[in-house]
């Protein structure tokens, strides 16, 4: 982890040969301000981008510009996403529009046309928002560890007494019932990573300002690594009693094992399926509903509607608060379940 720290910190020095800067937004002679778009809000914060945008002060748009990675016909090339700033092109890279290559990285020949889309493993702001919480889960949790080897068995102070309730929760209310007492201990880790890496990066996303407010819980890239990871350890925690229920299913017919196989199959992949998409919708859902509540401010071009907004998205945050404890909770719920039934021993009777 620390080398990782260290090779985004030399990239990021590198992008920064313009650091942060400040763009000014082309006036039209004639026009009033532009209107506001809300949709185009709404996706600039949900969808991950090459650039994080800070602040907005009047029309200049404070951003930290992000290292740009690609890998283009045999060659990597690095440079500053600061190069691609309203559509500018750079070496013939820019970022494309239009429904087929919309936020890709492109590049393009003499004439403009697109000609190759390179590979993009880019520092986008997600990757920067999901190194961010990394490291302060490191920070809460490995001197949290070392606490509790030092003192053992005695009672909880400060930190310790403040997080114990959540940890006792997931072992005693989550691993225990669905795992089983013989078995709990094995998968207690991961469970206790995947609940306070969703919280943490579901609070993180409701906080409104620089370095927090990334989507990374809302991102299905994110999201489906998660329900990939609960995969792999379900089925390579699969039992003997497991797999015969997937192929050999006990009391079906044998003429019914060419059609019961394929559907336990589509069922062991449904599984982590519905965990992505339950916890992408959820968080997507939060954050485009809470826009769409301030935007309405613009939209009306009242500064009375600004009350009734503002009452809302209170709300909302408070109804998102609790979002996040419970889609954690739902998650780490649902892999304590399947990875229960997965090692789960036959009945005898």
């Amino acid at each position: 982890m620390q080398k990782l720290l260290v090779v985004f910190s030399i990239l990021t020095v590198i992008s920064a040969s313009r650091p942060v800067f400040a763009s000014e937004e082309p006036k039209h002679e004639g026009t009033e301000s532009e209107e506001h778009n809300p949709t185009e809000v709404i996706f600039e914060h949900i969808l991950d981008s090459h650039e994080w945008h800070i602040i907005s002060i009047g029309e200049k748009d404070i951003s930290l510009p992000l290292p740009v990675i690609l890998w283009d016909n045999g060659s990597l090339v690095v440079f500053s996403s600061s190069h691609l700033h309203h559509g500018e092109s750079y070496n013939g890279y820019q970022i494309g529009v239009g429904e087929e290559y919309e936020g890709k990285i492109v590049h393009t020949d003499s004439n403009g046309q697109i000609d190759a889309v390179p590979l993009d493993f880019s520092i986008t702001k997600n990757v920067v928002a999901l190194l961010f919480s990394a490291t302060l889960l490191l920070l809460i949790f490995i001197p949290l560890a070392k606490r509790y080897k030092k003192r053992g068995n005695q009672a909880p102070k400060g930190f310790q007494g403040f997080i114990e309730p959540v940890i006792q929760f997931v072992i005693d209310d989550i691993a225990k019932p669905n795992i089983g007492e013989k078995r709990y201990l094995r998968y207690t880790p991961y469970l206790l990573t995947v609940f306070f890496f969703i919280f943490i990066n579901n609070v993180m996303g409701l906080i409104p300002f620089f370095p927090f407010g990334a989507n990374i819980t809302g991102n299905i890239a994110v999201t489906m690594t998660l329900a990939v990871f609960t995969l792999i350890i379900v089925n390579f925690s699969g039992n003997r009693n497991y797999w015969r229920h997937v192929f050999a299913t006990p009391g079906v017919p044998f003429w019914l094992m060419p059609i019961m196989i394929p559907v336990e199959i589509i069922g062991i992949l449904s599984k982590p399926f519905a965990l992505m998409v339950r916890l992408f919708a959820n968080i997507t859902a939060g954050h485009i509903v809470v826009l769409s509540l301030v935007s309405l401010i613009f939209i009306f071009k009242t500064v009375f509607m600004s009350p009734v907004s503002i009452a809302f998205v209170l709300f909302m945050d408070v109804l998102e608060l609790l979002v996040a404890a419970l889609q954690a909770y739902i998650f780490t719920l649902l892999t304590a379940l399947f990875i229960g039934m997965a090692v789960a021993e036959a009945e005898h009777h």
